[in-house]
């Protein structure tokens, strides 16, 4: 009989404890995200650009911003504006890429496609027929491997070693922000597509969590 009362009594107490386990409250955003107005959204600036979609990055970038002034919660600024947040965002992608073009450039740099090629930094080479690992990929005679200049205007050809989800992350502004920690990131396939745009959708249910926990604070 003592036996079983302290069979009882253990299995009671680990229940009380995994309870308390399962209620304590998660670490959320920090209270000078929570009072931020503005925000900056830009593309990874390592983030290449995709030849079988050139204008990916700045698509998700116009849709995030969409799903932002929908919210109402943050105020988009433009390019080179200082703000209180800065959201960096990258659509996933594992195949090989243009480097050393702004993504938000793409479309007066790269994407003008004739036949089997495609235009790139103001030149014409040949995509099927050209290995996109060369650097020297791409360059036009007065330019060919064989003397081993690169594409002008300082593009490249690159593999991407990626991760084929998209990527939404939150930084605090200010100078050299990025060189700082993210202060949130979300991670997760077609994340940045419209219309829901998934990754805002999260970030929106974090702040709505992180503000009902600052207003409950004794």
């Amino acid at each position: 009989m003592l036996y079983r009362k302290g069979l009882v009594a253990s299995v009671m107490l680990v229940c009380c404890l995994f309870a308390n386990g399962k209620d304590k409250k998660k670490a959320l955003l920090p209270v000078d995200v929570l009072r931020a107005q503005t925000v900056l959204v830009m593309v990874d600036p390592e983030a290449g650009v995709d030849l079988q979609d050139p204008n990916a990055n700045r698509i998700a970038r116009e849709d995030v911003e969409g799903a932002l002034v929908k919210w109402g919660w943050l105020r988009p600024l433009p390019g080179g504006s200082t703000a209180d947040l800065i959201i960096v965002i990258r659509k996933g992608n594992a195949q090989p890429t243009i480097g050393g073009i702004p993504a938000d450039e793409t479309p007066a740099v790269i994407g003008q496609r004739t036949g089997s090629t495609t235009q790139v930094g103001g030149r014409a080479g040949n995509v099927p027929g050209c290995d996109v690992t060369d650097p020297r990929c791409g360059a036009s005679d007065s330019e060919s491997p064989s003397n081993g200049r690169p594409i002008p205007g300082g593009a490249h050809p690159q593999m991407e070693v990626g991760s084929t989800e998209d990527t939404f992350a939150v930084y605090r502004g200010g100078p050299n922000a990025l060189d700082a920690p993210a202060v949130w990131r979300y991670t997760a396939k077609d994340a940045l597509d419209a219309p829901d745009v998934r990754a805002v959708q999260a970030f929106r249910k974090l702040v709505a969590e992180s503000q009902k926990q600052l207003a409950n604070k004794p």
